[in-house]
């Protein structure tokens, strides 16, 4: 990688973010962890993220609901999505918006890497964030 990437990883579940952390910065990435979108929006990372992992269902605000917002704002960081509760309509409204991939928990570590570096591939032959 030509620069350290940023991941923020969204969830309010403190197990799913403590592993996908562990993860992550076992394969060399610089991870934040948030424990809802309102906290993510407002901290200080969300201009130096490089991919967002985000839960689809949170209380107050939706990992959809994110994704729109921030796409609003200008916003182009790659969104992947995690949830529980895997729905097809709900997948579907995700891509339409923007989301690189969308997997049910649990998922497989290789499979989110996978997706994880074909977001960050796709985010740098395209605009900055």
């Amino acid at each position: 990688m030509s620069r350290l990437s940023v991941i923020s990883v969204i969830d309010d579940d403190a197990s799913v973010r403590a592993a996908t952390n562990n993860l992550l910065t076992s394969h060399g990435y610089m991870v934040h962890t948030f424990a809802s979108a309102e906290e993510f929006l407002q901290s200080t990372h969300l201009n130096d993220t490089s991919c967002a992992i985000a839960d689809v269902q949170m209380p107050a605000m939706s990992g959809l609901d994110l994704l729109i917002l921030v796409r609003a704002q200008g916003y182009r960081a790659p969104f992947i999505f995690i949830t529980a509760f895997p729905d097809e309509s709900v997948r579907a409204r995700a891509l339409k918006a923007g989301a690189i991939c969308f997997l049910g928990k649990p998922f497989a570590g290789p499979t989110l890497i996978k997706c994880l570096d074909t977001a960050l591939e796709a985010h740098r032959g395209g605009a900055d964030t």
